[in-house]
């Protein structure tokens, strides 16, 4: 059963940081134990996994303010055995108010032309994760939200003692986040770093939590909530209006979906690039799965490459779908796969990869299943690590730096910067169906251009490997970068190792040309969560990334 255990595979896995786990009436992986806790005890009390991904998702935005929040994004794939899977999309808008002059002048000079400002006031995009939590529960789930941001609401008000990565990534902002006073208030009381172990409270972002849950998902963006957003972000320099935020709808659609070696891999659709990972298993199909689960220099290379060939067409063809079209259903479909693997070379690592010729005509993810069989796959984020660095005021939301991380101002560029654009930006969650058709499987994690990457690692240690998910998503990392990220763009391509891989697996991939950069033992980056379910027996099992510090439980 994929993604299962067995002695044989657990035996020869003498570095595992965990077993998995197993459960049978419901199960939640995240990457915080408090966001576990919460959604897993909404499953206790007879919640669906709709219920429970939303209550863990809203602590999240209360214990991982670095990742994610009510000023952030939201994605999420959502499919139960007797229906069919259901994609939301929850992502905003640029402000209608700046112009593609505004970005440039305010943007950042550098050795390849000017690129958008990364941080501030005109870094941010329409949010699109409270609307997205709404329109999850009003269409399928059980429960109302002020039911399920009870646990959030008390974190947020009471506090909640920071993790040794949540206060490394406080220290690591501290220079962004004192620019803002509101935002220094929250994140660095009294002038000072917190430390692990110091109780971190935010009793503003309390006091809109409990708004949302009085006054309901439109007071964020027609009422009093957002007209203090939009007059704090002005104060700030921002070209937010109401009108950007009253204009703000959250698409609910299908996934966009391949198959890989006969299982069903569903992804999100655009503005997400979820298109990477199924283009990158279409391609990978062309190679042998026993070459690829050997995990030698070999299978790195064909997959490294493979994620090459994608990122160049991700880079070419997508944009905002109400801007222009994406062809995704050729990018996507078997034929072009076999077309861009015959662009692979094998012997040696390319250091320039063009996109495929068209003829004409940080972020925190989690997952749920419940004992119905309902599996949720949600990522959300504020994108870089505390977003925008800015708190809107007086209503403690920390917004996000869509705008700014995503866009690009070279004229051409699919992605170009326009006023009331969406971005074309890194989250993406997968979720793969037996070739029934039923769900049996639920992953992702964040990770900017490592998500597509990581993603492709861990289904091909599944698929390929057979690897069960605690295995899948503990094995040894790489990372080829750059992806996608404009502001990464253009750099020579490197491929970031663990060092679990063996010195002679890295030598061998320098012997194909791969310009290799160790991370150390276990620095690959990432927080890979996935949930298996065995549809005959109501059977779940877990993995959890080590990389972190979150955990997968069952009961």
């Amino acid at each position: 059963m994929l993604g299962f255990p067995d002695p044989i595979a657990a035996e020869a896995w003498p570095r595992r940081a965990a077993s998995p786990v197993m459960g049978r009436k419901g199960m939640v992986a995240a990457a915080h134990p408090l966001v576990v806790a919460s959604g897993l005890e909404v499953l206790r009390q007879g919640g669906n996994a709709v219920d429970a991904a939303v209550a863990a998702g809203l602590t999240a935005a209360v214990v991982m303010p670095e990742m994610c929040g009510l000023g952030g994004d939201l994605f999420a794939i959502v499919h139960g055995p007797d229906g069919p899977p259901v994609a939301i999309l929850g992502s905003g808008n640029a402000p209608l108010g700046a112009s593609l002059e505004d970005m440039r002048r305010a943007g950042v000079s550098t050795p390849s032309g000017i690129k958008m400002s990364l941080r501030g006031p005109l870094s941010v995009s329409v949010p699109g994760m409270v609307d997205a939590y709404d329109t999850l529960l009003s269409k399928l789930g059980t429960r109302s939200f002020a039911e399920l941001a009870d646990a959030a609401i008390g974190y947020a008000e009471e506090g909640y003692p920071l993790t040794a990565l949540g206060a490394a990534m406080i220290a690591g902002s501290a220079a962004d986040l004192a620019r803002h006073k509101d935002s220094a208030a929250v994140f660095l009381p009294g002038g000072v770093v917190p430390t692990v172990g110091a109780v971190l409270r935010q009793p503003s972002l309390a006091q809109t939590m409990r708004r949302l849950a009085s006054a309901g998902a439109a007071d964020f963006y027609q009422g009093e909530l957002a007209r203090r957003i939009i007059s704090a972000l002005a104060q700030a320099g921002g070209a937010m209006t109401l009108q950007d935020f009253a204009g703000h709808q959250t698409e609910v659609t299908a996934p966009i979906s391949t198959t890989y070696r006969g299982f069903s891999v569903m992804q999100t659709g655009l503005p997400s690039q979820g298109l990477i990972l199924l283009e990158a298993l279409n391609i990978l199909e062309n190679v042998a799965s026993e070459r690829l689960a050997k995990q030698d220099a070999t299978a790195i290379h064909y997959m490294a490459e493979a994620l090459k060939l994608a990122y160049a067409d991700r880079l070419a063809f997508a944009r905002d779908p109400n801007i222009g079209p994406t062809p995704i259903a050729t990018l996507i479909s078997k034929p072009w796969a076999a077309k861009r693997f015959a662009a692979l070379d094998p012997s040696h690592a390319q250091e320039e990869v063009l996109a495929g010729g068209l003829s004409d005509g940080d972020t925190t993810y989690l997952c749920v299943v419940d004992g119905q069989g309902l599996m949720v796959s949600l990522i959300q984020s504020v994108s870089s690590a505390f977003g925008s660095g800015i708190v809107a005021g007086d209503t403690g939301v920390l917004l996000n730096n869509r705008v700014g991380r995503g866009f690009s101002l070279q004229d051409g560029h699919p992605n170009l910067y326009a006023p009331g654009r969406k971005t074309i930006h890194t989250l993406n969650c997968y979720m793969v169906a037996d070739p029934q058709g039923i769900p049996i499987l639920t992953g992702g994690t964040p990770g900017g251009d490592g998500q597509p990457q990581w993603n492709l690692q861990v289904l091909s240690g599944l698929i390929d490997g057979g690897l069960d998910v605690q295995a899948a998503v503990e094995a040894p990392r790489w990372t080829v970068w750059p992806g996608t990220d404009p502001h990464d763009l253009p750099n020579p391509y490197e491929l970031r190792v663990e060092t679990r891989l063996s010195e002679a697996v890295i030598s061998d991939l320098e012997a194909l040309g791969h310009r290799t950069h160790r991370t150390g033992s276990w620095g690959g980056s990432g927080a890979a969560q996935a949930i298996a379910r065995n549809p005959a027996t109501g059977v779940m099992v877990g993995g959890s990334d080590p990389r972190v510090e979150g955990l997968a439980l069952g009961f």
